[in-house]
């Protein structure tokens, strides 16, 4: 995030939220102050409940929204929960048993309990679709990303979600796994499989941290047009300061 904001020139300012102690609707009071929101990797269903929550937030809201790992696997939880009415959507990493397991483990590791040696690791290439916002920002129509999971998005769920309106922008180029996912009717609305943090450098920063920085910077530029038609900023004011959740 730092290094995006460096890219676009402005200063970034985190704040970590305890998800566990979101709760739907009043979580809106606690992210409503934020210019964008990223879910990032993990593993465990602590808090996953509360990852939702955010996450129809800043669809809802059309706050910028970013997930990374976990956060792509709950951003598409939440919108078959919320949008293509499949309320006991889960992955099985949380619930073995759910009906809708729209996120399941790797295909080719099922069955395997253990933990170890169960990951997919290592850099792969995705095929980025045309007109998205990951092809706009990498400005390349094919990609190389590290990964270090073992859950991955369900394609028997694929007509259900597109068809209610989820983008699969990223795809590896046999078609099995998808890397990507966006809304089109969103400003910044997107998740990723892989871990781009692995590969940004402050002078160097990852497309995707750019992108997402340079939307929120639009987003808080958005919330304060009312207010500067009111009153003329302060010289302090003038520097822009970013507050991401």
């Amino acid at each position: 995030l730092l290094h995006g904001g460096l890219a676009n020139d402005v200063k970034v300012r985190i704040s970590w939220i305890e998800a566990q102690e979101l709760e739907w609707p009043s979580c809106g009071e606690t992210l409503d102050r934020y210019d964008g929101i990223l879910v990032p990797g993990g593993f465990g269903k602590r808090g996953v409940e509360g990852m939702i929550h955010a996450i129809r937030f800043a669809r809802e809201q059309k706050v910028p929204y970013f997930g990374i790992c976990l956060g792509m696997q709950t951003m598409v939880i939440e919108y078959a929960r919320h949008v293509c009415g499949l309320s006991k959507a889960n992955s099985t990493e949380f619930d073995n048993a759910t009906p809708d397991r729209v996120i399941y483990k790797l295909r080719e590791l099922k069955g395997v309990d253990e933990l170890g040696g169960t990951m997919r690791l290592g850099a792969y290439p995705c095929l980025l679709a045309e007109a998205s916002v990951a092809r706009k920002a990498y400005g390349a129509p094919a990609i190389s990303e590290r990964h270090r999971h073992r859950y991955e998005f369900n394609r028997e769920y694929e007509a259900v979600l597109t068809g209610h309106g989820l983008k699969l922008t990223g795809q590896t180029p046999d078609g099995m796994y998808v890397e990507i996912c966006e809304l089109s009717n969103h400003p910044w609305y997107l998740g990723c499989q892989f871990h781009p943090e692995f590969k940004s450098k402050p002078l160097e920063p990852h497309p995707l941290f750019q992108s997402f920085i340079a939307a929120a910077v639009e987003h808080r530029n958005h919330r304060l047009r009312p207010l500067l038609h009111l009153t003329e900023p302060s010289p302090a004011e003038e520097q822009q300061y970013l507050h991401a959740g």
